[in-house]
Parts: C-alpha cells; structure tokens; sequence
C-alpha cells in the first residue's frame, strides 16, 4: 500500500520542487519565473515552460496593476473560479470579460476563447496586462502567435501553439498575485 501525503501546503512545495528539478527555467525572465512553474504544475507538463512567451516586464507589470487593485476580467467562468481569491494583493474584483464596462487598465486572463486575443488588441482599449492561455487546433495557436509578434503597446504572457487551457490561465494569474509561491 502506497503512503500518500495529506498535507497540501507539503504537496505543493514537492511538487515545485521536482518542476523546478525537471524544467530548463534559464530563458525565463525572474519576474516570471513563478508564473512558469505555477503554469506547469497546472498542465502536468515541464515542456510548456519553453514555448512560453511575454513582452518585457511582463510579470512586474501584472503583480503591480494587481497590488493597485486592478479588476481581473476572465473569458470564462472556469478561469474566475480557479482564482483563489485569498491569493489576491487588494480584493481585486474578479469578472467575466463579457461584463465589463471597461478593459483598461485590467488584468484579462483568457483560457478557452482566441478571438478575445484579437477582439482586445483591435478594441483600442488598454489593458494593464492579457494573459493569454486559449488552447485549440484552429484559432488559438494563430491568436497567440500575432499576440506574441504584435509591437502593440498592451502587455502580455502567452503559450505558443495549440496547447493552453483554463487552469493555466487562472495559473497565471495566481502566480501575478502573490510572492508565495
């Protein structure tokens, strides 16, 4: 019989500790560094840490919109609820996109839907931070390749190629929210 660990807080800390042991974190900024490994813990999978992209600062731009109270607009009711709310710097409102009266200066996470990607880079609006996580085989791959080869001024994480999902978008932003890891 397997002796499994009950403890959460345990768990988690040997679970960071084996991604960090496996993943190659070298090309990753610092102030993302707990953003990629709490992406993949989500996914189960160290490789997505290479195909991860983001404009400059990205991190520190995400966690200081985020400490100024910046609302964190999600695409899907799954991304909302995999936000622990207890994680956030100062209870941050946490939305769908679809009910927002305003982009910027949000923190958007996208999970399960690419035409929001270009819907907000065409909207002329201006978002503190998108972070962009859509997985699919027709649109999202695309989607996430115009993000990360835009020169727009909106800053950005996203994971190239067909991969993503709603738990590596909510990842995300729990990774933005607070220093513990």
């Amino acid at each position: 019989m397997l002796d499994y660990i009950r403890d959460g807080a345990e768990i988690y800390r040997r679970s960071f500790s084996i991604i960090r042991e496996e993943a190659d974190l070298s090309a990753v900024p610092a102030d993302l560094e707990k953003l990629a490994v709490r992406v993949a813990h989500a996914s189960g999978m160290v490789d997505v840490i290479a195909d991860l992209r983001a404009s400059p600062r990205a991190g520190a731009i995400g966690r200081a919109a985020l400490a100024a109270g910046a609302p964190i607009l999600c695409d899907s009711v799954t991304v909302q609820r995999g936000i622990t709310r207890s994680r956030l710097p100062a209870d941050n409102v946490v939305t769908l996109l679809a009910e927002a009266d305003t982009l910027d200066g949000a923190v958007i996470a996208i999970g399960s839907n690419p035409a929001a990607i270009a819907t907000i880079r065409a909207s002329g609006a201006h978002p503190a931070l998108i972070l962009a996580f859509p997985a699919g085989f027709d649109e999202a791959a695309p989607a996430k390749q115009a993000l990360a080869e835009s020169e727009a001024a909106i800053p950005f994480v996203t994971l190239l190629g067909t991969r993503g999902g709603t738990a590596m978008a909510a990842a995300a932003v729990n990774a933005l929210a607070t220093e513990r890891e």
